[in-house]
């Protein structure tokens, strides 16, 4: 059929035995006769560039939340209803094979994102490499050159391996210890595994005229490396997100923002050195 396992190659390295019993954080169920939900039950939030493409959000009068998925040609790839805890979500997908499998994975990452929030993990947009069993997380907009200065440590310091290039997912246990996971969510890059490392740095990339480094702000954390939680507007639901947002921060041994020209070479060693002190018919909304 059109949906299918078929649709989530990057899944396969996460799939658990059927005798496997973990508990079930959510369940996402494929239906592509699912319809928006009636406009006088539901209240825009707002629409947002992903950049990947715009996503409607909506709230709904029960407390749920509903999203209309866009790729980059503003072609409706997804309609995606989840209840107020994202533990139940219902998904319809459109279009060809490329944008079901657009739409799916984009709804099964929304989904995922809220829904481990209340359990201290956090999606959180970065390139994640491994050294000396350690992880170091590198935060950037997108084309700043998280990706590029990832790809330095893999080829100028031994012993690295990349884990992620895109959306690393950070867990918070008891006792200070932040872990850092692999995830089926890596941008461009096929970088799908199951693999995790202690946290032992955060870094934020931005632009600049000189090299530099210094230690960062808590602002610099809590701005932006939330996947679209700021989008939610839920000031209760946003708490809950900044808490486990400040407990990920407080565990991390190093937060710090490296300022780069655009060639990053020159400024890796910096940073390694500083580290150890087709269209549709829309859906209508």
């Amino acid at each position: 059929g059109a949906n299918g396992m078929h649709l989530l190659p990057s899944y396969q390295p996460f799939r658990i035995g059927e005798d496997e019993a973990l508990p079930q954080l959510l369940s996402m169920e494929v239906d592509d006769s699912l319809r928006p939900v009636r406009k006088s039950e539901r209240t825009r939030i707002r629409v947002f560039d992903t950049g990947n493409g715009d996503t409607v959000v909506d709230r709904l009068s029960d407390g749920g939340y509903q999203y209309i998925i866009r790729d980059i040609f503003s072609a409706d790839c997804a309609l995606l209803i989840c209840d107020a805890t994202f533990s139940r979500c219902r998904c319809a997908l459109n279009g060809t094979a490329v944008m079901r499998r657009f739409g799916l994975n984009n709804a099964l990452m929304l989904a995922y994102a809220f829904a481990s929030a209340r359990h201290d993990t956090l999606l959180i947009h970065a390139s994640l490499v491994r050294h000396r069993g350690k992880a170091y997380a590198f935060t950037a907009k997108s084309g700043t050159g998280k990706s590029t200065q990832v790809a330095n440590w893999l080829r100028m310091i031994s012993g690295c391996d990349l884990m992620n290039d895109d959306n690393p997912i950070v867990r918070v246990f008891p006792g200070k210890r932040a872990v850092i996971y692999g995830s089926p969510w890596s941008g461009k890059t096929p970088c799908y595994r199951q693999t995790s490392a202690p946290l032992a740095a955060v870094t934020q990339i931005d632009r600049a005229a000189a090299n530099s480094i210094e230690p960062a702000t808590s602002g610099i954390w809590l701005s932006s490396r939330l996947m679209l939680s700021h989008e939610m507007g839920e000031n209760a639901f946003l708490e809950c997100l900044r808490h486990r947002h400040r407990r990920c921060r407080d565990r991390t041994h190093i937060c710090s923002a490296l300022h780069c020209r655009p060639a990053l070479c020159c400024c890796m060693s910096q940073c390694h050195s500083g580290r150890e002190s087709v269209t549709s018919k829309p859906t209508t909304v």
